[in-house]
C-alpha cells in the first residue's frame, strides 16, 4: 500500500500507537520538531512514535522513527509489525537503524526476525564497564538489571511484584541516568511462569507506554539468558501479550498483532 504526498495512516500494536508516511516517492523533511509537534495529542495528530517509511540500498524498505519528545530513535517491534502490515507483502526486509529485520505475515500475526542480541557494555553504551547480566547498581527497590542491546539499547529489573514499583518515578530518572549516555530504555519484569512474563515499560522519549516490542524482546532475551524462563515466552503487557522465540542460536523473534486505525491527510508543513 502506497500513501499520496501528505497522507498518513494510524496504526497500533498492541495500544502502541503510530503516525506512518510513506516517504518514498516524495522526501517528507522531518526536523525534530515537527516529529514533536504532530505526535503531540492536543495540538497535533498524537502518537507514540512517528514513521517515515524510505527507500533503502540495504532492504526492501528504510524505516525512520521518532519518539514524541521529537528525538529519532533506532527501532520499534511494534511500528515494525505496523509497517509490515501496511505494506502487505508476505515477507519483506526492512532496514532500521544498523539493522535488517525480516517480517512474515501470518494469518493473524506479524513475525519479526532480529539481529543476535548484544550484552556488552559498549554496545548499550554503559558509562563505565560492567557486569551487563546483574549491573551493580539500584535505583530505590530496582537492583541488579539485566542491560542488552536489541536494536536499541534497554535495561531489564527482575521483581517479585509488578504492581509494587512506581516506575512511573523511575522510569525518567534511570532513563537520564549518566550511566546511560545515550539514555536507556527502562523494562520492569514479572516472572509469572517458567516460560512467561508481565512487563512494563518506561520507554526513552516516550515514557509509559502500553506495549514495547523491543522492550518484550529485551526483557524476554534478558530472562532467558539468566535462566530465568525458557522459550518460547510469552510476555504481557497493559496492552496485550508477544510471543518471543530464542534458542540462543537463530534470530530471536517477536510474533504480535498489527492494527489499522484510519488515514488520513495533513499538512506536514503547518506542524513546523
Amino acid at each position: 500500500m502506497a500513501l499520496a504526498m501528505g497522507e498518513f495512516v494510524k496504526m497500533h500494536g498492541l495500544g502502541n500507537d503510530f503516525v506512518i508516511i510513506d516517504a518514498r516517492d516524495a522526501p517528507v523533511d522531518m526536523p525534530r520538531t515537527r516529529a514533536r509537534a504532530i505526535a503531540d495529542r492536543h495540538m497535533g495528530i498524537g502518537c507514540d512514535q512517528l514513521i517515515l517509511i524510505e527507500p533503502s540500498t540495504r532492504a526492501d524498505i528504510k524505516m525512520r522513527i521518532w519518539n514524541s519528545d521529537g528525538g529519532e530513535v533506532e527501532a520499534c517491534g511494534n511500528a515494525t509489525r505496523c509497517v509490515a502490515a501496511l505494506l502487505s507483502q508476505p515477507s519483506i526486509s526492512i532496514e532500521s537503524g544498523d539493522d535488517i529485520l525480516t517480517a512474515e505475515r501470518g494469518d493473524a500475526d506479524i513475525t519479526l526476525a532480529y539481529p543476535a542480541p548484544r550484552f556488552d557494555a559498549d554496545a548499550i553504551p554503559l558509562a563505565y564497564a560492567m557486569d551487563t547480566l546483574a549491573m551493580p547498581v539500584a535505583w530505590g527497590p530496582l537492583q541488579a538489571p539485566v542491560a542488552v542491546n536489541v536494536g536499541n539499547p534497554h535495561i531489564v529489573f527482575f521483581v517479585e511484584d509488578l504492581a509494587a514499583v512506581p516506575l512511573a518515578s523511575l522510569g525518567p530518572e534511570i532513563e537520564n541516568d549518566p550511566l546511560f549516555p545515550e539514555r536507556i530504555n527502562v523494562n520492569v519484569a514479572e516472572i509469572t511462569g517458567p516460560s512467561s512474563i508481565d512487563l512494563l515499560v518506561w520507554e526513552r522519549g516516550a515514557g509509559l507506554t502500553r506495549a514495547c516490542g523491543t522492550g518484550a524482546l529485551a526483557s524476554a532475551l534478558a530472562a532467558i539468558t539468566t535462566r530465568r524462563v525458557t522459550s518460547p515466552v510469552a510476555v504481557s503487557l497493559p496492552g496485550g501479550t508477544l510471543r518471543i522465540t530464542w534458542d540462543g542460536q537463530v534470530a530471536p523473534m517477536i510474533t504480535g498483532p498489527a492494527t489499522f486505525v484510519y488515514r488520513g491527510e495533513a499538512d506536514w508543513a503547518a506542524f513546523g
